[in-house]
């Protein structure tokens, strides 16, 4: 399939290595691979060896754990700009997660040696990336907070809301999500994501358009999420 992505353009367009300098921004470019995945393809699979740091460049990803035997957990989701499995640069040598691309995606996989190097001698491109990993540390701290104290429709408005961010709605990401992955987003069954969508489209909360998911009342939703 024919490469559509400007190769000169990778790093210099992506807001974490602008400021870099030119031999910087060469050695990274030496040290890639760029790779497209189709809607529904692994990226890589937890408990796989990690050799390198996934960079998407374009598409979206779901990010999640496997629990048990067709049990996920989907703890975020990855878009243009986001790292995925940086871990291994400080030492993990295997995936803790699995990735799947939800919709057609590029990534970059980036030799870690050379991210590590990057992260070494460059102190504002390694407070970019802290400060990166500091917003999905919180999304982390979110799932964890609505598996411990939220009832069902509070964990899955927090799901919307989050799914809904300015970000994600530019990748249309309902239109690409099965209500399936959305329970597994709220840690609650299928079957209850159907029963309460419909339940927030009687109230005037959500819009559902097929698979489509609109969301016609935010402040409600947030109110929802936080009490309930």
């Amino acid at each position: 399939m024919p490469d559509k992505i400007n190769t000169e353009s990778i790093f210099d367009s992506a807001a974490c290595f602008q400021g870099l300098y030119p031999e910087e921004l060469e050695k990274l470019s030496d040290s890639k691979t760029r790779v497209q995945y189709l809607r529904g393809e692994n990226v890589f699979k937890q408990g796989a060896f990690s050799p390198h740091v996934t960079y998407v460049l374009s598409g979206l990803v779901r990010v999640y754990l496997q629990t048990g035997h067709n049990r996920q957990l989907n703890i975020r989701m990855a878009g243009p700009g986001d790292f995925l499995s940086f871990s291994s640069v400080f030492g993990e040598s295997t995936y803790n997660y699995s990735a799947l691309a939800v919709k057609d995606a590029w990534v970059c996989m980036i030799e870690k040696d050379a991210l590590r190097n990057l992260l070494q001698t460059n102190a504002d491109f390694a407070l970019r990336i802290v400060s990166r990993n500091c917003r999905n540390e919180k999304q982390l701290l979110d799932v964890i907070g609505n598996l411990s104290y939220k009832q069902m429709r509070g964990k899955l408005a927090s799901a919307l809301l989050y799914l809904s961010s300015e970000s994600f709605m530019k990748e249309q990401v309902f239109q690409h999500l099965t209500r399936q992955d959305i329970a597994d987003f709220a840690a609650i069954s299928t079957e209850s994501t159907i029963k309460f969508l419909k339940e927030f489209e009687s109230e005037g909360i959500v819009e559902l358009k097929k698979r489509d998911i609109e969301i016609t009342d935010m402040k409600k939703l947030e109110v929802m999420s936080r009490n309930s």
